[in-house]
C-alpha cells in the first residue's frame, strides 16, 4: 500500500537541500562578521574575512581546473592556511586530503598517488620532505607554498606558487558550489596502514555536517566558545571542529606547535574554553614548570582520545582546572563517535571509582545511530557483563562512506550491515563500552596510530633479525611505545642500539621502538606468534 503521506509530497528545491558543514561559515560570516574566528599569534581575523579567503581559494582553485570529485592534498600545521582548506577546497567541488606532517616520504607518495593528486599546498617547514615524497611519486600536482609567519625556522626558496599570491587571484565574491548530492565527498583521510597500504577513508558532507554539531551538542560548547588546537587537524578533519566551531560561532585559536608555555599562554590570554588531544598533552601540561603555568578563571574542557589517561593525571588536571572527557572513534567514523558521558552522581565517588569509570570510552554520540559490541561470528550482541569480549561496531550516517579504490576492504568493514571497527571490547551493564585490545595490534603513541607490522616489517629488512615481533609497551609519557622482540639470525650479531639506528633510517622517529629485547619468541603450536604473551612481558618490563 502507497504511503499517502508521499502522495504528490515530493522533494524540490525549496524543501530539500543537501547537508553540508561549509553553510556554517556562510551562517558564521552572515550573521556575526565582524566575531573573531581566528587567532594565530598577533593575527585577528574576523568571519567575514575567513569566509571571503576560504571563497578566494575555491575561486583560486577553480581557475586551476579543480572541480568536482578532484583531489587536493595539503602538509599544513595548525595555522590559518589549514582552516581555509576545510572550507576552499570542497567549496570548488573537490576533495580535502591531510596529510600527517610525521610521516615518511615514500607514504605520503603512495598517497598523493592513489589520491590522484591535482594540488598540493604546503607549509615551507615540510617542503623539504614534500619534495622529497614527490620524487617518488608519480602524480605531477601543482606545488603551492604556504609560508606561516610563526614559522621562525629556515626554508629555502622552493619553486612553487606562494599561497598569498595564489589566493589573491580568487574572487572573494565566489559562487561556491553546494554537493550536487550529500553523499558526495568532502575529504579523504588515510588509516595507518595495518595490514599492507594505507587505505583511504572517504567522507562525505552529510556525515562531517552531522558530526560537526554532534561536537557541539556532545562536548556541550556553548556559542561564541574559544578552542585551542593541540589535536592536529590532519586528524581525521581534527575531529570535524573545524566545522563545529563555525557552527556556534566560535574562535579557532591556532598553534604551531604543542608545547606547554603557549598552550598555557592562549589558556590564559585568549580566554579558551574547550581543547582536544592525547593524553601526551596533558602530561605536557602538567609536567610544565611553574612560571609556566598560568592561574585559570574558569574551567577548561579537555577532550582525550587514545589510551585513557593514568588516575594521578586526572587529579592533576582536575586540580588544574581542567575537566576531562575520554571520547573514542576512529577515521571510519570521522574521528570520536563515542563518549565517555559522565553522571553527575559519580562525581561523589572515590577517586580511584572515578578513573575506573573515565577509562570506559562510553556510550554513542548523538550523531551516531547504532554503537554494539558483537560476536563477529554470528553478528549477535555479547551478554551486558562487562567481561564476554566482542568486537566493537558502528551504525550510523557519520560512518564513512568506504575505502577509497579499495571494494574488497571496504565489503569486509561493513558485513552484516555493521562497520567492524577491529577494536576489541565488553560492553558494561549500564550500556557503556570499554575497549580491552585491538585486534591488529596497533600501537598508540601520543595519540598516534602505528602498525607493527610496519615496524616488524622494517626489522626484517636488517640481515641479523631472523625473527621480529613488535607490541605496545606502556610508557608514562606517550602512553605506549613500540616494543621489539627479537630472534637473531644464525651467526649474526646485532645490539639495541644497531636496531635503533636502523630503524630510525627506515621508519618516522615516533614508530622507532623504545625497547629491544633478545629472546626466543613464543609461538602456538602451528607456528604463531603468541602476542599476547608478550604483551604481557611488556607490561611486566615497564612496570
Amino acid at each position: 500500500m502507497q504511503n499517502p503521506y508521499n502522495t504528490d509530497l515530493d522533494r524540490n528545491p525549496a524543501n530539500h537541500q543537501p547537508l553540508t558543514p561549509l553553510t556554517f561559515l556562510e551562517r558564521a560570516a552572515s550573521v556575526f562578521p565582524e566575531h573573531t574566528a581566528i587567532i594565530h599569534g598577533p593575527l585577528r581575523r574576523s568571519y567575514a574575512e575567513f569566509y571571503a579567503r576560504s571563497r578566494r581559494l575555491a575561486s583560486a582553485l577553480a581557475k586551476n581546473g579543480i572541480g568536482r570529485g578532484d583531489t587536493v592534498s595539503v602538509l599544513l600545521a595548525n595555522t590559518p592556511a589549514m582552516l581555509e582548506c576545510h572550507y576552499g577546497v570542497p567549496m570548488c567541488g573537490a576533495v580535502l586530503h591531510s596529510i600527517n606532517t610525521r610521516l615518511d616520504a615514500a607514504i605520503i607518495a603512495f598517497q598523493l598517488d592513489h589520491a590522484s593528486s591535482k594540488i598540493v599546498i604546503v607549509d615551507r617547514e615540510f617542503m623539504p620532505l614534500m619534495q622529497e615524497a614527490l620524487a617518488l611519486a608519480t602524480v605531477k600536482p601543482v606545488l603551492i607554498q604556504y609560508d606561516d609567519p610563526e614559522f621562525d625556522g629556515p626554508h629555502a626558496p622552493v619553486m612553487a606558487q606562494d599561497y598569498e599570491a595564489f589566493l589573491a587571484s580568487g574572487d572573494p565574491d565566489f559562487e561556491w558550489l553546494m554537493p550536487e548530492d550529500e553523499w558526495d565527498a568532502i575529504s579523504i583521510n588515510y588509516t595507518s596502514g595495518t595490514t599492507g597500504d594505507p587505505k583511504g577513508v572517504v567522507s562525505h558532507h552529510r556525515g562531517a555536517y552531522l558530526l560537526a554539531q554532534g561536537n557541539a551538542l556532545t562536548t556541550s560548547m556553548q556559542k561564541h566558545a574559544v578552542y585551542l588546537w593541540t589535536l592536529p587537524m590532519f586528524h581525521c578533519n581534527g575531529w570535524c571542529f573545524p566545522w563545529t566551531m563555525s557552527a556556534i560561532i566560535g574562535t579557532h585559536v591556532c598553534l604551531r606547535q604543542v608545547r606547554a608555555e603557549p598552550i598555557w599562554n592562549a589558556l590564559a590570554d585568549e580566554g579558551v574554553t574547550h581543547l582536544c588531544g592525547a593524553p601526551i598533552v596533558m602530561s605536557l601540561m602538567i609536567s610544565a614548570p611553574d612560571d609556566v603555568k598560568r592561574d585559570l578563571d574558569r574551567t577548561v574542557q579537555f577532550f582525550t582520545a587514545a589510551a585513557p589517561p593514568p588516575e594521578k593525571l586526572l587529579a592533576d588536571m582536575r586540580d588544574a582546572g581542567f575537566d576531562v572527557t575520554h571520547l573514542y572513534g576512529l577515521t571510519e567514523t570521522y574521528g570520536p563517535a563515542v563518549v565517555n558521558d559522565w553522571h553527575e552522581s559519580w562525581s561523589g565517588l572515590p577517586r580511584a571509582e572515578q578513573a575506573a569509570l573515565k577509562s570506559r570510552q562510553g556510550v554513542r554520540y548523538l550523531a551516531l545511530e547504532q554503537l554494539d559490541v558483537l560476536d563477529p561470528d554470528t553478528m549477535r550482541p555479547v551478554p551486558r557483563d562487562g567481561k564476554t569480549i566482542g568486537e566493537v561496531m558502528f551504525r550510523g550516517n557519520v560512518v564513512m562512506k568506504g575505502y577509497f579504490r579499495n571494494p574488497k576492504a571496504t565489503q569486509e568493514a561493513f558485513a552484516g550491515g555493521w562497520f567492524h571497527s577491529g577494536d576489541l571490547g565488553v560492553m558494561h551493564p549500564d550500556g557503556y563500552i570499554q575497549l580491552k585490545d585491538r585486534s591488529k595490534d596497533i600501537i598508540i603513541s601520543g595519540g598516534e596510530n602505528i602498525s607493527s607490522i610496519e615496524v616488524e616489517e622494517a626489522l626484517y629488512r636488517h640481515p641479523a633479525v631472523a625473527v621480529a615481533a613488535v607490541v605496545a609497551m606502556p610508557h608514562e609519557k606517550w602512553g605506549e611505545t613500540p616494543c621489539a622482540f627479537i630472534e637473531l639470525a644464525a651467526d649474526q650479531q646485532a645490539d639495541a642500539d644497531t636496531l635503533r639506528a636502523w630503524c630510525r633510517d627506515q621508519l618516522a622517529p615516533y614508530k622507532v621502538p623504545g625497547s629491544f629485547i633478545f629472546m626466543p619468541i613464543p609461538r602456538t603450536s602451528t607456528g604463531k606468534i603468541q602476542k599476547f604473551v608478550l604483551r604481557e612481558q611488556a607490561r611486566a618490563i615497564a612496570t
